[in-house]
């Protein structure tokens, strides 16, 4: 267990992976020495083989894990050993004969516009501090793209109403500005007019606060989004990055530039955001199905 701890440490503090980031490498890594333990008497983890982890992936892939899934483990426990031969508790890195299962490519969900009108436009959210904070969260969301992980993590200095930008902590605390509209901006001074009288006294610096005053938490934000988008639409998964691919695929489809959606989004590499145009190619074919008379 040491040298686990000593790698979430080093995850934490040296590469500044974010909290969410370290738990999901903490869940993998114990499930593996759970694994390691009981099917081959392994103590140590750290001293598992070749076979022991080829094992644990074929018996994910029995299981039917997603290879997205199993991929992301297989991914934590190379950065592991990796960590482990850096440290010199190791010599040879058992992952360098593990092959990692091909990604199925699946289309990011999104919620059709008509949808998010609907639902920003026409529902009733009610005029207490609690309505007019679950719409903004909802809004939010769509016409920044955060993640919910930033948007959780949002201070009062980091939205400027008035200049109609916010700055948002991205992965590895990276910062970007989005820009936003001046309607959203009234909005935004709408929320903070009610957030600030029923709230004067808590000293917090947390842009969205609980109806008892305190920082929101991930599981509020899930169960706002997902309570609302339920009114509305009936895709399967109806999360806050259900709205960040919204965003994208909605920015795409009305003619946005590609590098322009990295930036807004935070993405690293191209790649990453390139997968919307997938969504878009797919809604072109559609139309052209429906209108030419030859399709």
């Amino acid at each position: 267990m040491n040298y686990i701890e000593s790698f979430l440490n080093y995850l934490e503090f040296e590469k500044r992976y974010s909290e969410h980031t370290v738990r999901s490498y903490k869940t993998d890594i114990l499930q593996f020495s759970q694994y390691c333990l009981t099917e081959f008497k392994l103590t140590e983890p750290h001293k598992a083989t070749f076979k022991n982890i080829r094992s644990w992936i074929a018996k994910m892939m029995g299981e039917e894990f997603s290879s997205r899934s199993v991929n992301r483990k297989i991914s934590t426990l190379k950065s592991y050993f990796k960590f482990l031969l850096k440290e010199g508790v190791l010599v040879e890195n058992p992952m360098d004969k593990v092959v990692s299962p091909k990604n199925k490519k699946v289309l990011p969900g999104f919620v059709e516009q008509e949808s998010m009108d609907l639902l920003l436009d026409q529902f009733d959210f009610g005029d207490d501090y609690t309505g007019i904070r679950n719409r903004l969260i909802i809004e939010m969301l769509y016409v920044t793209g955060m993640r919910r992980a930033e948007l959780v993590h949002l201070k009062l200095k980091d939205v400027e109403a008035e200049n109609l930008w916010i700055k948002v902590i991205g992965k590895r605390n990276k910062e970007r500005i989005i820009p936003v509209s001046r309607e959203f901006g009234k909005t935004i001074k709408g929320y903070l007019e009610i957030r600030n009288r029923q709230f004067s006294d808590q000293g917090t610096e947390s842009f969205f606060l609980t109806g008892k005053g305190n920082p929101v938490y991930p599981k509020l934000v899930y169960r706002v989004v997902n309570q609302h988008l339920r009114l509305v639409t009936t895709i399967e998964k109806k999360s806050p990055h259900i709205l960040r691919h919204t965003f994208a695929t909605h920015m795409l489809n009305r003619g946005a530039d590609i590098n322009a959606i990295k930036e807004l989004l935070g993405h690293a590499n191209l790649s990453a955001t390139q997968i919307y145009t997938h969504n878009t190619f797919e809604k072109l074919k559609k139309i052209y199905k429906q209108a030419h008379p030859r399709a």
